[in-house]
């Protein structure tokens, strides 16, 4: 039996590292949320769950007003945290593509990716399980949907993480043995199909 994940990178938001949790999406965020909507009610969702952070549950808020589900919260699909806060980087891209290229390393405070990516496993372990055969929409954040999916393949990478958009959305296909056998993007302007 086949269970649809729906990845949902959340819409633009101004970044602040003091306000990571509760900082809300921007005027254009909210105007692609609707977007994001549009695309999802297409889908027949049957249910939705949600990084903790507002911006990822501002994302999906429009589709579980449509569908009337409510959206469940599970802190692990939550942003890594590459740093303490108050640890300053020259050049953050650099520093992302060092974790990714040393998945054990972890910065003073951070995650490493392979924890990030246990994580992540652990969470959508569940709802493939929980949920098996559904559709269920996850707002998520890019790096721990980038390590995530590296689980099931290398070649979800540095580089296909700076590629994705905010907002993004990825319909992942996992097959009852947790295997990966789908997986296509249904936002922008070009669909990336594996099957």
């Amino acid at each position: 039996m086949e269970t649809e994940i729906y990845f949902v990178r959340h819409a633009h938001s101004i970044f602040s590292l003091e306000n990571e949790e509760t900082r809300e999406l921007s005027e254009k965020g909210w105007e692609d949320a609707e977007k994001i909507t549009e695309i999802l009610v297409k889908e027949d969702i049957d249910h939705i769950v949600s990084s903790s952070y507002v911006r990822a549950i501002q994302t999906v808020e429009g589709l579980s007003k449509h569908i009337h589900k409510k959206i469940e919260v599970d802190t692990r699909f939550r942003e890594r945290d590459l740093a303490a806060r108050d640890y300053h980087f020259d050049n953050h891209l650099e520093a992302v593509k060092y974790v990714f290229d040393h998945p054990e390393f972890k910065y003073p405070g951070g995650e490493s990716n392979k924890e990030v990516q246990e994580r992540g496993i652990s969470g959508l372990r569940d709802l493939v399980s929980t949920y098996k055969g559904k559709r269920v929409a996850i707002g998520i954040h890019g790096n721990i949907m980038t390590c995530t999916l590296s689980y099931f393949d290398e070649k979800y990478d540095v580089d296909f993480w700076y590629n994705t958009t905010k907002p993004d959305i990825y319909k992942l296909t996992i097959d009852s043995e947790f295997k990966l056998v789908g997986f296509k993007r249904l936002w922008g302007q070009e669909d990336i199909i594996l099957r």
